[in-house]
């Protein structure tokens, strides 16, 4: 997600290329909606960045204010109705959002806003329902109210469980907002001088920042709401502090965020080497080569080479042209994309002992054609080592971590998963181990994947649908 209010500034191009820049976490549709004071115009559709946008579509679209969004569907099916933002019209020029997460209390949620069952199209959908729905957008529609959004924010979101970032505009405020959890991360930056700013930008990952000259000042606050107009920056908790519990997801070290994001003031690429340190401390293997699963397991494997004194080098090429294969919907979609997307070094890889280090094993359909890859390729030995723990149990927050029955380590034991790769070992790094790489004290963070332990209440009509594991510790269900 992106948003940013910069009055003179070119804010359809600034959300073009800050989106640009968060392509990776969504790839199945983009939008953006931009207000001139009087009127918001949404522009939306199915495909990355550069598919929905080109120069003219973004020269057409003048304003002040903005914000935009890539999706990646959790809840809600991949169609261009779910594509965001999401538009209400509401008191004058109406309102639009952009949602990173996923709530937990939905059917609770769709009651109270009088939707029948079936028709939520989204999650999103329901909260721009909520709030166009609000006590604060009450009465004549087309009459303007300069301070209804934020009203109706700080009394609807209070009702939302789950994990959720919000940015929102209406004719002449940018807001952005998180959970009180803070399961999803997003960001504050300044455009212009300390003293001077020329407008303000919100993001989910500070790259965005870096690519339209953006300083960053800090992340918001878990359960915080950031409200930006012309004159300038104010700020609010709308939660308790009782209800206020930092729990970054830990999913956004392993993989999700891109290696030049800082997150609770630790960069990503630093954290993920530190993991490949540690792994090789923690499982050693004689090799003749260490590589990385391109992108997100090369920090990983120069962290595991450096340790273990085995060099380091390229044993696959990326196709830059495909996407993340994670974060694809379908199951055949993702298998191939996996073949599309890399293809092996044979010089580099004949006769030797490779170790294999990749982020995370999910269902295990990259691991699985990348072995096989190196076994054709040559490879004398394939020892695989995954920089996070075993993948055990759900999310319900917005990562695609999907039922248990997809779960390769929730189904299968350590061997078996090493006969099904066709690798010589498997190795996981410890969860202690994983928070020492980060190295951020006193961060709290969701590792609910990891220990059936969740932050937020889970529905058992969402629990069940994740049955078949090891049940969670006692304290899960507390």
């Amino acid at each position: 997600m992106f948003g940013v209010y910069a009055p003179g500034r070119g804010v359809a191009q600034l959300t073009f290329d800050g989106l640009y820049a968060l392509q990776h976490r969504g790839q199945e549709s983009a939008g953006m909606a931009v207000g001139d004071g009087e009127a918001i115009t949404v522009v939306k559709d199915m495909g990355l960045v550069t598919t929905v946008f080109d120069e003219r579509t973004v020269s057409c679209l003048p304003g002040h204010l903005a914000i935009g969004h890539t999706r990646y569907s959790t809840t809600g099916a991949s169609t261009w109705r779910n594509a965001q933002p999401v538009y209400r019209a509401a008191a004058g020029a109406g309102f639009a959002l952009g949602h990173n997460g996923n709530l937990t209390n939905t059917a609770e949620l769709a009651a109270r806003a009088g939707m029948l069952p079936g028709v939520v199209a989204s999650d999103s959908d329901l909260v721009a329902e909520l709030l166009a729905g609000a006590s604060a957008f009450a009465g004549d529609p087309a009459e303007p109210r300069p301070h209804a959004l934020e009203e109706a924010v700080a009394e609807v979101l209070p009702l939302l469980a789950g994990a959720f970032s919000f940015v929102m505009l209406d004719a002449s405020h940018l807001l952005g907002v998180r959970d009180p959890k803070g399961l999803r991360p997003l960001c504050l930056g300044r455009l212009g001088k300390d003293e001077d700013p020329e407008g303000w930008v919100l993001a989910s990952e500070t790259p965005a920042l870096d690519i339209v000259g953006a300083d960053f000042v800090r992340e918001l606050e878990p359960g915080e709401l950031v409200v930006i107009d012309e004159d300038g920056v104010r700020t609010r908790q709308l939660f308790s502090e009782a209800q206020v519990d930092p729990r970054l997801c830990i999913f956004e070290f392993v993989y999700f965020a891109r290696p030049d994001s800082r997150l609770y003031g630790r960069e990503v690429h630093g954290a993920r080497r530190r993991m490949g340190e540690l792994l090789a401390t923690q499982a050693p293997v004689d090799a003749d080569l260490v590589m990385g699963v391109p992108e997100s397991g090369v920090p990983a494997a120069e962290g595991f080479a450096r340790a273990s004194g085995i060099p380091y080098g390229q044993g696959l090429v990326k196709n830059r042209y495909i996407g993340r294969t994670f974060i694809t919907p379908d199951q055949t979609a993702r298998a191939e994309g996996v073949r599309r997307k890399l293809n092996p070094l044979r010089d580099n890889i004949d006769g030797k002992r490779i170790v294999v280090v990749d982020d995370s094993i999910v269902r295990g359909t990259t691991q699985r054609a990348v072995v096989r890859m190196l076994r054709e390729a040559g490879a004398r030995q394939v020892h695989l080592r995954i920089s996070s723990p075993p993948l055990m149990w759900p999310c319900f927050y917005g990562i695609d971590i999907p039922s248990h029955e997809e779960l390769i380590a929730a189904q299968s034991s350590i061997p078996q998963i090493e006969e099904y790769l066709g690798v010589d070992s498997l190795a996981y790094l410890s969860l202690d181990n994983l928070v020492a790489a980060i190295d951020a004290p006193g961060a709290g963070f969701c590792t609910a994947c990891l220990t059936g332990v969740y932050p937020v209440p889970v529905p058992a009509a969402q629990a069940d649908a994740g049955a078949a594991a090891p049940s969670p510790p006692d304290t899960a269900r507390a």
